[in-house]
């Protein structure tokens, strides 16, 4: 299928482009009563993303409200712990739980290697159904979690300011977390391969708990991990799609992120752009407005935008928030940020 906007694949694969191409993670979501009205109708986070029809639906209600470049599935990246055997139940301002955790070597004989087409074919389905829908208005980003922030819900069985308990595995039994991180990048591949041929156009692969590691620990058990993914999805027969690595917090490893087989690097609000192009001059840089600049006025939102337009530039360069967008968002600041990277990102 022809795209009728192809500007963040072009963008992505490193072409020169007329503008700067702009989407917001966390972009379908609370932020818009009409996702708050469809996640009302299905009774419960998972079993919205679990509809095929009713992900595609609010998948595709930012591109109507936002007007942004891009559409991303709506999915959640703890599917794949569940499809390896450790199912999760997301509760109401606590966020994910595991009843279960896996924490010692015994506990992994309880786990599988996920089978994407059988344990995940709801998300490939909503994949299909939203790029029928979309008919080519904006490309379809695909995205799963990275091996680490996977390993550390699992071990520790819900959110945490630390992962301690987490942490404390890949010093206590290295040679299980090294087991555990390699069934999960398994599962992860083969996953996306499958968001791939169901029509996905790029991959984002979201490192959220990387900063909580130190810079030798991310190199021994997260950089490993994600650079199986990176290698294996560029060399995938299928076809090749653009790669984003986003890793929050692990502003040490841009340098080493910027060398694996990745097409684009997100960045959050803690890294400087003029001192991330140097440190990766050979990528194409994503992010980093601080989601709380939307809480300010017009005004400052546009100030802004043209603060991140003088550290990053016009080419090379996707525009987007540091992190996902705040649920308490006024959607109307939303747009404000999108036209006017729109407006002052156009070359």
């Amino acid at each position: 299928m022809t795209l009728q906007n192809d500007l963040l694949l072009r963008t992505a694969r490193g072409e020169l482009t007329e503008r700067v191409p702009v989407w917001m993670m966390r972009q379908a979501g609370r932020v818009l009563p009409e996702y708050r009205a469809v996640r009302e109708q299905a009774g419960s986070f998972i079993t919205l993303a679990k509809t095929p029809e009713l992900a595609a639906e609010v998948t595709i209600q930012p591109v109507d409200a936002f007007d942004v470049d891009a559409a991303i599935i709506f999915s959640d990246i703890l599917v794949i712990p569940e499809a390896m055997g450790l199912p999760y139940e997301m509760i109401e301002s606590r966020g994910p739980v595991f009843p279960e955790t896996v924490r010692t070597m015994d506990d992994l004989k309880r786990l599988r290697v996920a089978d994407a087409e059988s344990d995940l074919g709801y998300v490939l389905d909503a994949i299909k159904l939203t790029k029928k829908e979309l008919n080519g208005r904006v490309p379809l980003i695909g995205f799963a979690g990275a091996p680490f922030t996977i390993f550390c819900y699992m071990t520790e069985g819900k959110g945490s300011k630390t992962f301690s308990v987490a942490k404390k595995l890949l010093y206590t039994d290295p040679d299980f977390a090294h087991a555990l991180l390699q069934q999960i990048t398994d599962s992860t591949i083969a996953y996306l391969q499958a968001q791939i041929r169901a029509g996905a156009d790029l991959i984002q692969i979201f490192d959220s708990w990387a900063g909580i590691l130190s810079p030798e620990q991310y190199r021994t058990f997260s950089l490993p991990y994600i650079k199986q993914i990176c290698d294996l999805i560029t060399g995938t027969p299928d076809r090749e799609v653009p790669i984003t690595v986003f890793a929050k917090g692990a502003f040490f490893a841009r340098q080493e992120i910027g060398q694996l087989s990745c097409d684009v690097v997100g960045l959050d609000w803690n890294m400087d752009p003029h001192e991330s192009r140097q440190l990766i001059p050979d990528r194409v840089l994503q992010g980093n407005l601080d989601p709380c600049v939307l809480y300010a006025d017009f005004a400052q939102i546009r100030a802004e935008v043209k603060r991140m337009f003088d550290g990053f530039g016009h080419q090379h360069y996707i525009a987007n928030l540091g992190h996902g967008i705040y649920p308490d968002t006024d959607r109307d600041k939303a747009r404000c940020f999108v036209d006017a990277v729109k407006e002052l990102g156009a070359i």
